[in-house]
């Protein structure tokens, strides 16, 4: 998914203002001429309307929403919460089919530590386990790589195996971290513009030709995906080196991931406040996607 420059002065003055008006006051994407709105019951069934990720499997298509009231199956209706009542901020699929990595805090009742650290789950999020930094870390952002995670906290960490963690070279806060288990390239996005790592989140550059995204995702190795705050959407072919536009998404994107199913065929998913769309042509169009 590749090229479009519009990194004039203006422009990116325009899209970071945008971006610390929407982190803050959570302000609706600029709607598109056209397109869904709602996906049907399964989203306004949810007990939470904050959504922080989401994870579809390429085999079943079953769609699991990361929210502050837990992680819920959205291939049932009304939607069926897996697990205990956990505040999940932070969530990461790894590279097996129902193994997840998230963090954040507790549900009421619990005896798990605040903030949660790192937690892994290896049954689909039925159940978690307790990893590393217990009461110390809530990762509001989290990814996989081929060599580990990446998460933030207040600092950029990265970790081979979820139990050590290193301190990044960065010197930027990201709203999104967006990896792969297929490489090790991994994309932060910034109000001041993407950044990109090589080597696992390691060390980073920032983009400078990049559009200024709010959120992005992977779907293989090489494509990628990312939207702007006012609900523009980019792809690219290069692994996040250079972007095209290709649509624009309606309503107030919450939470977005990608993959490539069984046909190979690249798509986008994404949760707004009313709906779950999925898109198979690079972001250009989205439709409801299946749930009951």
């Amino acid at each position: 998914m590749p090229t479009v420059s519009h990194q004039r002065p203006a422009a990116v003055a325009a899209a970071t203002i945008s971006f610390l008006f929407f982190l803050s006051a959570c302000t609706p994407g600029t709607p598109p001429e056209e397109g869904p709105t709602n996906a049907g019951s399964s989203i306004e069934s949810l007990p939470s309307s904050h959504i922080h990720g989401i994870s579809v499997n390429p085999g079943t298509e079953q769609i699991l929403l990361a929210t502050h009231e837990g992680l819920f199956d959205m291939s049932q209706s009304p939607a069926v919460k897996k697990g205990d009542t956990l505040d999940l901020m932070g969530f990461a699929a790894a590279a097996d089919n129902g193994v997840f990595y998230a963090s954040g805090h507790p549900g009421p009742g619990s005896d798990l530590p605040n903030p949660l650290g790192l937690i892994r789950s290896t049954d689909g999020g039925t159940t978690w386990e307790q990893l590393s930094r217990q009461g110390e870390s809530d990762f509001h952002a989290l990814t996989t790589t081929k060599s580990g995670l990446v998460g933030y906290d207040g600092t950029l960490r990265t970790s081979p195996d979820g139990h050590t963690w290193s301190v990044a070279t960065a010197g930027f806060v990201p709203a999104s971290l967006a990896g792969t288990p297929e490489t090790d390239i991994v994309l932060a996005t910034t109000p001041k513009g993407l950044q990109r790592s090589e080597d696992g989140g390691k060390t980073w550059k920032p983009n400078g030709s990049a559009p200024v995204l709010e959120f992005a995702a992977f779907a293989n190795a090489t494509n990628a995906i990312g939207i702007e705050p006012d609900g523009a959407v980019h792809s690219s072919t290069d692994a996040g080196q250079t972007w095209t536009q290709t649509g624009r998404i309606k309503g107030q994107v919450q939470a977005i991931t990608a993959d490539q199913n069984k046909d190979n065929i690249s798509r986008v998913w994404i949760v707004t406040t009313e709906s779950a769309l999925v898109s198979t042509d690079g972001g250009a169009t989205f439709t409801p996607a299946a749930t009951p």
